[in-house]
């Protein structure tokens, strides 16, 4: 049996906390959850990360890259309402088919609030930077505008609140975003980028409207 080096252990229990983590929070999960997950002693745990803290730090920066790199991807070689339609796709497909990283995204924003709560402020330091590298990613090909990106993180965090409150695919209140950005039981979402509305989430009154092959904004 080959032995795994010290770096496949942490890529093992990075990937064993986001589980815990998202299925009991950081307050419910114990290092001997996550231990026993990847099949190591908690002394040997202690040896890949100093403490549960840096254990969650690890697993909410994995969480926020993963999703960065989702965006990146989908809209590589896109612009505008194209890279809107491509970035939403795959944000929808990710929380489909991977649902412990919507919940993991939920837990981190809940512990977040607890520890500024309580003085605490690595937690916020840590996931409002990984947020800002998401928030950077998505307005690129957006063409920077600023308001685009707000709409469409908007809409995203909609989604995850009805996802999170088990909204069943088909309920009338997914009927406000275009077909492939709703939730459809036991598959991702439909593969057309076809949107029921001039952009693949609802624009406010008053934003201008984007061609679909735009580019970056000119000054």
């Amino acid at each position: 049996m080959v032995r795994m080096s010290a770096e496949e252990r942490r890529e093992s229990v990075v990937r064993a906390a986001i589980e815990e983590f998202a299925r009991c929070g950081y307050y419910g999960t114990s290092t001997e959850a996550i231990a026993k997950r990847v099949g190591v002693s908690q002394p040997y745990l202690f040896r890949l990360f100093p403490g549960k803290k840096a254990i969650f730090l690890a697993a909410a920066e994995r969480c926020l890259e993963d999703m960065r790199r989702h965006f990146e991807r989908a809209s590589e070689g896109l612009h505008g309402e194209e890279a809107l339609h491509a970035m939403a796709d795959a944000y929808t497909r990710l929380i489909t088919e991977q649902p412990q990283r919507l919940q993991m995204q939920l837990q981190m924003y809940v512990t977040v609030a607890a520890a500024e709560a309580a003085g605490d402020h690595q937690f916020g330091e840590m996931v409002r930077k990984g947020w800002m590298e998401l928030w950077d990613t998505v307005r690129l090909p957006l063409g920077g505008d600023t308001g685009e990106t707000t709409t469409f993180m908007a809409f995203g965090m909609l989604i995850n609140t009805l996802a999170a409150m088990g909204f069943p695919p088909g309920h009338r209140v997914w009927d406000g975003l275009y077909s492939g950005a709703r939730l459809r039981q036991g598959e991702g979402p439909q593969e057309s980028r076809e949107p029921q509305g001039s952009q693949a989430f609802p624009q406010p009154e008053g934003s201008p409207k984007r061609s679909k092959t735009s580019g970056p904004s000119e000054a």
